[in-house]
C-alpha cells in the first residue's frame, strides 16, 4: 500500500467526518436562529462531501454496482455484528444510556441495511423501481412506508422517501 493511498484514504476520512460534523452544526445554527451560519455550515458539508468523493475515487475504491454492494453488506454485517455490540456493552458498564441508546438504535438499523444491500445485490438485474423509507430517528430503512417504525416507534409519517 502506498503512502498516496493512505493519505487518500485518510483525506477520505477526515473530509467525511468533516461533512458530517458541519451538518450538526448546521442544524444546531437553524435552531438558533442563526441562517447565516447554517448556511454557511451546510455549503461547507457539501464542499467537503465533494473532496471526500473524489479521494475516495482516485483511491480507486469504487467499483461494479455488485462489488459495491457486497462492500456494503460486509461493512454493514460487521457493525451489526461485531462492532457496535460491543459498544453497547461498555456504554451499559458506563451507565451512559444515551449512548446505549444511540448504539442500539444504529445496531439494529444497520442489520436492516445489511439485509437490504444483499436484497439489492441478489435482484441486481431488476429493473422494477423500487423505493425506500428512511426514518428519521434512528436511521431504519423500510420499503414501505410502516405504520411506525419497527425499531424506535416514530410515527411511520415521519418517514422519508427515496
Amino acid at each position: 500500500m502506498s503512502k498516496t493511498f493512505e493519505n487518500l484514504m485518510a483525506a477520505f476520512a477526515g473530509e467525511s467526518q468533516a461533512n458530517r460534523k458541519y451538518l450538526a452544526y448546521a442544524k444546531k445554527a437553524e435552531k438558533d436562529g442563526n441562517l447565516n451560519a447554517a448556511k454557511l455550515f451546510k455549503a461547507a458539508s457539501d464542499a467537503e462531501t465533494l473532496h471526500a468523493l473524489k479521494h475516495f475515487e482516485v483511491a480507486g475504491k469504487v467499483s461494479e454496482t455488485s462489488e459495491n454492494l457486497k462492500d456494503a453488506v460486509a461493512g454493514e454485517t460487521f457493525e451489526y455484528k461485531d462492532m457496535y455490540p460491543d459498544f453497547v456493552k461498555l456504554a451499559e458498564d458506563e451507565g451512559n444510556t444515551a449512548a446505549v441508546r444511540s448504539f442500539t438504535f444504529a445496531m439494529k438499523a444497520e442489520k436492516v441495511h445489511a439485509r437490504l444491500y444483499q436484497e439489492a445485490l441478489d435482484t441486481l438485474d431488476n429493473k422494477e423501481e423500487v423505493f425506500f423509507y428512511l426514518c428519521p430517528v434512528c436511521g431504519n430503512i423500510e420499503k414501505s412506508v410502516p405504520g411506525k417504525c419497527s425499531i424506535c416507534g416514530v410515527s411511520g409519517d415521519k418517514f422519508i422517501k427515496y
